[in-house]
C-alpha cells in the first residue's frame, strides 16, 4: 500500500487522469455520437430519493432543535433508478425491471422516470410492497445555502413473493431480447436474486452482450457477469481493508470477469484485467467533491456504455472517469449529459498514459 491509501505494489499504467490509449483518438463529440440508440436492461433495486428544503425559523421550546419550516420536497430517481436515469442523459434507451410499491412515493419516482425519458414497462407497481425511500432533510436560514441535517430511510425488507419473482424474470427474457448491454444495480433490497442473476448471466453469453454488475454487499455470489464497479469499501468487504492487487486479480479471476473496475474516490479508479498490468486512473477534476451521492451509479452508466459501444474495458473506464469527476460536482442524486461528458473528454484527450512500477 502506498501513503495515500491506494496501491502500487505491482506494475501497473498510470494514468495522468486524462486519455488512457494512446491508440484512442475519437474526440468528445465522437464519444457522444457512440451512445444514442444503445438499448440498456437495468436490473435492481429502485429508491425515491427525496430532498426536502425547509428554512429555520427558530428554537423549538419542546426540545434543543431547530424548527424547520417546510419549503419543497423533490422526489428523483435513486440507486437502480439513478443508473438508469444517468443513461437516458447520455442519450441511451433504458429499461428498467425492479419494482416499487402503489403509494405516493412509488408514483413520484414513476412520474420522475417518465420525465425523463425512462421507460417504465419493465417496472412492476406492487400494492404490497413499500417504494424504498431515502429523505434528505436539507435546512439553512434565508439565504443561506441548505445544507443535510439528517436523513431518513424508509424500508421494506419483506422478501418479494414468488409470483413477483417470475414476473420479473419474464420482464428480463422480453426487454433483454433487443438490449445492447445489461447492468444488475445490487442494493440489497430484494430486487436481485439468485434467479434473476443466473437468467442475466445466460443472455449475456448467448447474445454476446455485456453484463456488469455493482452489488452493495453481494459481488462475491455473483460470478459469470463481465465486469464489475466495486468501490473501495465494498472491495474490502470481500478481500479485507488491505487488500493488494494480487487479491483484486484473485477476485477477478475467482468470479469469472473480463476486469473488475475498482472506483476509490477522490484518488481515481484501477482497472484489473486478465493478464494485463493493473491500470491506474487519477481522478479528473477537483479533488473536493460537492455531493458523492449516486456518484457509483454515473460511474456504472458510462461504463457500461461505452462497453456496449464497442470499446475496450480502458477506454469505457477512462469515460466512467470522466462522467464520475462531473457528477460529484452537482449537489444530490444527479446525472451527467452527453455534452457535458463531450465537453470533460475533449479537454483532457491529448496527454497519454505511462508505466510505473
Amino acid at each position: 500500500m502506498t501513503g495515500n491509501g491506494w496501491w502500487l505494489e505491482t506494475p501497473a499504467i498510470f494514468v495522468l487522469g486524462y486519455n488512457i490509449a494512446a491508440s484512442m483518438d475519437r474526440n468528445g463529440s465522437e464519444i457522444k455520437d457512440l451512445f444514442p440508440g444503445k438499448r440498456i436492461v437495468i436490473i435492481g433495486d429502485l429508491v425515491a430519493d427525496q430532498f426536502l428544503h425547509g428554512t429555520i425559523s427558530r428554537v423549538s421550546r419542546e426540545a434543543p432543535v431547530f424548527i424547520l419550516r417546510h419549503d419543497t420536497t423533490v422526489t428523483v430517481p435513486g440507486a437502480a433508478a439513478n443508473t438508469a436515469a444517468n443513461l437516458a442523459s447520455l442519450g441511451a434507451t433504458p429499461y428498467l425491471i425492479g419494482v416499487v410499491g402503489d403509494d405516493p412515493n412509488g408514483r413520484g419516482l414513476l412520474d420522475a422516470l417518465t420525465k425523463l425519458g425512462v421507460s417504465g414497462e419493465g417496472i412492476l407497481v406492487d400494492e404490497k410492497f413499500s417504494t424504498t425511500t431515502k429523505v434528505r432533510v436539507l435546512a439553512g436560514q434565508n439565504y443561506a445555502a441548505r445544507q443535510q441535517v439528517i436523513r431518513i430511510d424508509y424500508e421494506d425488507r419483506s422478501p418479494l413473493k414468488t409470483g413477483t419473482k417470475e414476473l420479473l424474470r419474464q420482464r428480463l427474457s422480453a426487454l433483454a431480447s433487443g438490449a445492447d448491454a445489461i447492468i444488475v444495480s445490487d442494493y440489497d433490497r430484494g430486487a436481485v436474486f439468485a434467479e434473476i442473476f443466473a437468467d442475466a448471466v445466460v443472455i449475456s453469453r448467448e447474445r454476446g452482450i455485456p453484463l456488469i454488475v455493482d452489488s452493495r454487499y453481494r459481488l462475491a455470489e455473483m460470478a459469470g457477469g463481465t465486469t464489475a464497479t466495486p468501490n473501495r469499501e465494498e472491495a474490502e468487504q470481500i478481500l479485507g481493508p488491505d487488500f493488494t492487487d494480487n487479491d483484486c486479480s484473485a477476485l477477478l479471476s475467482r468470479l469469472g470477469y473480463e476486469a473488475l473496475l475498482v472506483t476509490n474516490g477522490n484518488q481515481g479508479m484501477r482497472l484489473f484485467q486478465r493478464d494485463v498490468p493493473p491500470l491506474n486512473i487519477e481522478a479528473v477534476g477537483s479533488l473536493e467533491p460537492v455531493d458523492v451521492t449516486g456518484a457509483g451509479d454515473t460511474v456504472i452508466a458510462a461504463y457500461c456504455l461505452g462497453l456496449a459501444a464497442g470499446l475496450s474495458h480502458a477506454d469505457a473506464a477512462w469515460i466512467a472517469n470522466h462522467a464520475g469527476g462531473l457528477v460529484v460536482m452537482k449537489k444530490g442524486t444527479a446525472t451527467v449529459s452527453a455534452d457535458e461528458l463531450s465537453e470533460s473528454l475533449r479537454g483532457q484527450k491529448d496527454l497519454s498514459a505511462r508505466s510505473v512500477s
